[in-house]
């Protein structure tokens, strides 16, 4: 299945609710949500109530969503969150929120996952002093997120400068914005990664 390229307003009014894919508009008036509440296409009458495996359905398409992610590189992520110990659900938020694109999303680095993940592929964000552009890639404690040298001469970087200081991190990250340099003090928890999806829903679904 190839990478969903429609609009993705369609994706957060299917979901019922923000999922922040479009960064600093999701908070405007603006926002699709808000517009036009009801789910997109025809409407024909009244909607018919989910059943159990529809609300898994949901819960499950909600964070493929939320991280842009494949159907089976979501899989995968599940099978690693299943062989770790530990709760199986709270292991795949985690392992959801450290992955790369994320991370330099949730640095203020872009103000949507897509474009942080634009951003890893064209090179211009360096881990541990080492470019990449694996956007999946897995950050770990200690490690380092930070910008290409020949990427700081881009507008794109000059305007970010301006627009940081009034940006905030998260407790398990820290950013030095006059470096512009990121670190990982800690692996998330699911208390700090505040997701709008259920992970124990996701395991009943696949589960079956």
């Amino acid at each position: 299945m190839a990478r969903y390229t429609g609009p993705v307003c369609r994706l957060c009014r299917r979901s019922g609710e923000k999922l922040l894919l479009r960064g600093s508009r999701c908070f405007t008036p603006k926002c699709s949500v808000d517009k036009r509440p009801k789910p997109p296409g025809q409407q024909l009458g009244r909607r018919r109530k989910l059943s159990d495996r529809g609300l898994q359905l949901r819960e499950k398409q909600k964070a493929r969503y939320t991280y842009g992610i494949l159907e089976r590189q979501f899989r995968l992520f599940f099978a690693h969150a299943e062989r770790q110990a530990g709760i199986t659900g709270e292991n795949l938020l985690v392992l959801l929120e450290r992955r790369l694109d994320n991370v330099v999303y949730r640095l203020g680095f872009a103000d949507s996952r897509s474009q942080a993940r634009q951003l890893v592929r064209h090179g211009h964000i360096m881990l541990n002093g080492r470019k990449t552009n694996i956007p999946s890639c897995l950050v770990k404690e200690e490690d380092t997120i930070s910008w290409r040298e020949e990427s700081t001469k881009t507008e794109y970087y000059k305007q970010l400068v301006q627009s940081i200081e009034a940006k905030s991190v998260l407790s398990w990250l820290s950013l030095d914005k006059q470096k512009m340099v990121g670190q990982v003090l800690s692996l998330p928890t699911p208390d700090d990664i505040g997701a709008t999806f259920d992970g124990k829903v996701i395991v009943e679904y696949y589960s079956r």
